[in-house]
């Protein structure tokens, strides 16, 4: 029996809202599989698809003066702002003369002035102009630094680096002159931008305290202030209000959202009610409403808002759901008990097939949210665990940075852990406990599969980091300063740090049948290492099931992913629910025109594209974290474990 499969893309972020006119939005939407840019008037309930490319579009905004933005990149990442009016037109470059780049931040003033950052080899240019002229350049920066804001009037700008770096966040005059460098350290630094509005330029930030978050706000006369009284236990980020006084918190707790409402001039800090479960994105909205994109268990991501006025993008409501959602604590850690989501197939009794989904980052954490790789597990007859592993966040600092065992292993000991109370509680079959997880994820699932073999059925690793070292010299400037802070210092500095940590020093001991799919485009985490790691596997002969992909590490085309997922999924069923010899399959090379190596997976030829970014929010981390950056909705339930795999 063949069930039917359904999958659609959406992001689970809010539409950019024109300030001008609150009922005209930007969002990017799914267009026949593939992310691309729409246009949608809440006054006459149209829509309007804006872009169209073989790649997809993602990035996308919408100015004072209703004319849309979207950067226009290629499969390598760099690209161009485009605009075009709301109602259709011409499309034109934002900024005619500015060659391509990484994506590094774009800001709006209320002046007319437009901000945007660009990432090249040789460092991070602010271009500052007007739409549709030729913009100036300020003077270009070293690393991995992004553009957060740009003042109301365009006088001041703000930049961000790591919040722990040393000058976490600079503030410049509009010819690029340091006004002010904010040091992160011991207290790391996450700007959030400018207050709207006239009056003196108020920069927000969040500051972390000892074991606490709590906002900040700079200005040129006072400088640095922090406000301890908005101090919370764990990790969130803020946004300003339309007045500039009030700022709209969203605090990520246990795997749960908590909304309040700071008055900066009052002090005060107030709970917003809130549907119980996750909110992905929260911001209030010109017209004084709130919007929001709200989930749980058993509910997709969709956009909603206080006032109940409709927003776009609210497809993923049509996804079904399968089984049932808990929640546990596994106790005996050195940190602290660590916390699991459960969920497992409608009915279902005693021990199962259960899946460890990891999830990436490392600074992130799941959720009570609509996941749709566990809605394709779970509706396919297996149980599935998500960890929230030493290291996530949402549990507070202590948490987040508590990595005693190492890098990799401290997560793994958590992972073997909660896997030894589910088989003690009788929810995991002892014998059919498989892992799954992408990128950071990916990681974790071939570390654990090395250094304690005997305890998984099955392993799949998508777009996983494999080797260290040799990722660190592949891979991007925010990712290997990232690196360069877990580990103490480069490969050729703690050499002995990364070999420990890298999958690739344990893969002769790997056991347990794996599949592993990587992307020949991927930045994050690079074909090259990928490689490395399977020929270890190859000279020793462990078994293993391959896929390349014609993309890079986020996808905004659901075909590659529905693809990936349906594969994952026959994998881990097949492997749990029947034990059998595994076989290495060598492909045809004529069947595998995008590498030597593997097996193709069954699907049109599709692109996907990465991103090197510094994230200025807590909830994200201080560096870019190797996870994707899209979120694809796919659910692909097999009920049947006797189809053959492709």
């Amino acid at each position: 029996m063949t069930a039917t499969r359904a999958w659609g893309v959406y992001r689970p972020v809010l539409p950019e809202v024109c300030p001008t006119r609150p009922d005209r939005m930007v969002y990017a939407g799914d267009a026949g599989g593939r992310c691309e840019v729409f246009t949608w008037d809440r006054a006459t309930g149209r829509s309007r698809q804006v872009t169209k490319s073989r790649h997809g579009t993602l990035l996308c905004a919408v100015d004072a003066d209703c004319v849309v933005w979207w950067f226009a990149e290629e499969q390598d990442g760099t690209g161009v702002w485009c605009t075009q009016d709301f109602d259709g037109g011409p499309r034109t470059p934002a900024f005619p003369g500015v060659p391509p780049g990484h994506f590094a931040g774009l800001a709006f003033a209320e002046d007319g002035t437009v901000a945007l950052g660009l990432r090249r080899p040789d460092g991070t240019t602010v271009h500052l102009g007007r739409r549709g002229e030729r913009p100036r350049a300020l003077p270009g920066h070293e690393g991995a630094v992004r553009l957060c804001d740009v003042a109301p009037g365009a006088g001041l700008l703000a930049l961000t680096r790591s919040a722990r770096a040393p000058e976490a966040v600079t503030v410049v005059s509009a010819d690029g002159r340091p006004v002010a460098a904010l040091a992160g350290g011991e207290r790391p630094l996450w700007a959030r931008g400018f207050a709207p509005g006239g009056g003196a330029p108020c920069l927000l930030l969040i500051q972390q305290y000892e074991s606490h978050y709590r906002l900040a706000t700079w200005t040129a006369d006072r400088g640095l202030c922090p406000h301890p009284w908005s101090a919370r236990d764990t990790e969130f980020t803020a946004r300003w209000f339309p007045d500039g006084e009030r700022v709209l918190i969203r605090q990520e707790r246990h795997g749960r959202t908590l909304v309040g409402v700071a008055d900066l001039v009052r002090g005060t800090l107030t709970p917003l009610a809130t549907p119980p479960g996750s909110l992905l994105d929260a911001a209030p909205a010109p017209d004084g409403d709130i919007h929001f994109v709200f989930t749980d268990a058993v509910t997709p991501a969709r956009p909603m808002t206080l006032s109940g006025a409709p927003l776009p993008g609210g497809d993923a409501a049509r996804l079904p759901s399968f089984g049932t959602s808990e929640e546990l604590w596994t106790d005996g850690g050195p940190d602290g008990p660590v916390h699991t989501f459960l969920s497992r197939p409608t009915g279902s009794r005693g021990a199962q097939p259960l899946v460890l989904l990891v999830h990436g980052g490392p600074a992130d954490h799941d959720r009570d949210v609509y996941d749709p790789m566990v809605q394709s597990l779970v509706g396919s007859g297996l149980a599935v665990a998500r960890v929230n592993y030493r290291g996530s966040t949402g549990y507070g600092a202590r948490w987040r940075s508590a990595w005693s065992e190492g890098v990799g292993h401290t997560q793994v000991a958590d992972l073997v852990r909660v896997r030894a109370d589910l088989v003690r509680r009788g929810v995991a079959r002892p014998d059919a406990v498989g892992l799954c997880g992408t990128s950071w994820g990916g990681y974790l699932t071939l570390l654990a599969a090395g250094t304690h073999p005997g305890l998984w059925a099955a392993a799949v690793a998508v777009k996983p980091l494999a080797d260290c070292a040799t990722a660190y010299h592949h891979s991007t400037p925010a990712l290997q300063a990232l690196d360069r802070t877990l580990f103490g210092g480069t490969p050729e500095q703690v050499p002995e740090r990364y070999a420990h940590a890298s999958p690739l020093t344990h893969a002769t001991a790997i056991r347990a049948p794996l599949l592993l799919v990587a992307a020949r485009h991927d930045t994050k985490c690079p074909p090259r290492q990928v490689e490395v790691f399977l020929a270890a596997l190859e000279t020793a002969g462990v078994p293993h099931d391959v896929g390349w992909l014609d993309s890079g590490h986020d996808g905004y085309d659901g075909a590659e992913h529905a693809a990936v997922t349906e594969r994952s999924v026959r994998f881990l069923l097949r492997r749990l629910t029947r034990p059998a010899a595994f076989v290495h399959r060598r492909p045809d090379a004529a069947r595998c025109p995008v590498g030597p190596i593997g097996t193709c997976h069954h699907t049109e030829e599709v692109n996907a594209m990465q991103k090197d970014v510094i994230n200025n929010d807590p909830l994200e981390g201080d560096e870019e974290s190797r996870k994707p950056s899209v979120g694809i909705s796919i659910t692909v339930p097999f009920r049947s474990a006797e189809e053959p795999e492709e």
